[in-house]
């Protein structure tokens, strides 16, 4: 089985191709014009998706060595993520599928971040603990099969990696400051400054407090010293990342425990932080979980990644018609 998998959920423009359960290229084409305007516009997006989507797919068939005659199968992120940006590769995909009379499979995102623990070794074990988190989603996912996954935990409001963004922007560094966060951070104090942690019940989480109360943090420390920021700025930061993992972790750990799962994952962008797979890794050797944290490049949004979940789907057959819509908002 031969699978081209679109991605085009938000900014990044990405074309893979898979041939029996192995992954045989993953390219990715970013999107810097954002970076002027401090986050991701939708309508510029969706423009940029339009101009990427044919030299990407094109590299992924060469790298590959596969011409598209040769396709069995096309995948595509149907949701969720930005309506005009879906579009685009859900077009791409519906046209190309037709006009070579192949397959269509359509594809949900963060069940894709999940699997692509499957792209290489070593894999989890099922059932395992995923802790989905990016900017838009934060999930601990129980997945009991490829195409068994049931969410048991997530934010009530704000994602963790939006708070990672807010906290950037409050402290002016450009966009994305996510990893500028974890950057400075690797230079500060973690136990400099304390910032309070909102307990919700169960296993859910709550991301919009802590963003409010740095805010207020700030206003206050800036009132007292305008040069606050600039010469406490590593230190704030890795304050502010040592509390989300914490309070990432805590729920996590209660999870694992509630379930007495022992195999524990991450994905999604925020998986790439530094700081978190560190933490993650060190309450593993801890608590004698077995934990797996992919590779960088299937952290942030990648085809490879749409591939793999096609590939599972497609084992069973599971193609969708022509009809197919995208669902910015799609659930599980």
């Amino acid at each position: 089985m031969v699978i081209l998998a679109i991605e085009s959920s938000c900014d990044d423009s990405s074309a893979a191709v898979i041939v029996d359960g192995k992954l045989r290229s993953n390219i990715v084409a970013s999107q810097a014009i954002h970076q002027k305007w401090g986050g991701v516009v939708p309508e510029l997006a969706s423009r940029a998706h339009q101009q990427h989507i044919v030299p990407v797919v094109s590299e992924a068939l060469a790298v590959a060595q596969i011409d598209k005659k040769d396709l069995d199968a096309v995948a595509f992120t149907r949701g969720p993520g930005l309506l005009g940006s879906l579009l685009v590769g859900t077009s791409f995909a519906k046209s190309l599928a037709l006009g070579l009379g192949i397959p269509l499979i359509d594809v949900h995102h963060m069940q894709a971040h999940v699997l692509a623990h499957f792209i290489d070794d070593p894999q989890p074990t099922f059932p395992f603990l995923c802790l989905t988190v990016s900017g838009g989603h934060t999930q601990i996912v129980l997945v009991r099969s490829a195409l068994d996954m049931e969410i048991i935990g997530e934010t009530q409001d704000d994602a963790v990696g939006e708070a990672f963004d807010k906290t950037a922007k409050l402290l002016d560094l450009p966009y994305p400051g996510g990893p500028l966060i974890d950057k400075y951070a690797k230079e500060g104090n973690p136990l400099r400054f304390e910032f309070p942690m909102v307990e919700m019940q169960g296993l859910n989480y709550s991301f919009s407090g802590i963003k409010t109360s740095f805010l207020y943090f700030l206003q206050k420390e800036a009132a007292k010293n305008p040069s606050f920021v600039a010469e406490n700025l590593a230190d704030i930061c890795a304050s502010m990342q040592h509390t989300l993992i914490k309070i990432l972790l805590q729920k996590l750990k209660k999870a694992a425990k509630m379930h007495h799962i022992k195999e524990i994952a991450i994905a999604g962008g925020v998986s790439a932080n530094s700081g978190l797979r560190q933490a993650l890794q060190n309450l593993g050797t801890e608590l004698g979980w077995r934990v797996y944290i992919p590779q960088f490049q299937y952290c942030t949004d990648n085809a490879g990644m749409i591939a793999m979940a096609a590939h599972f789907k497609a084992e069973k057959q599971l193609f969708c018609t022509q009809d197919v819509s995208p669902m910015p908002r799609m659930a599980w």
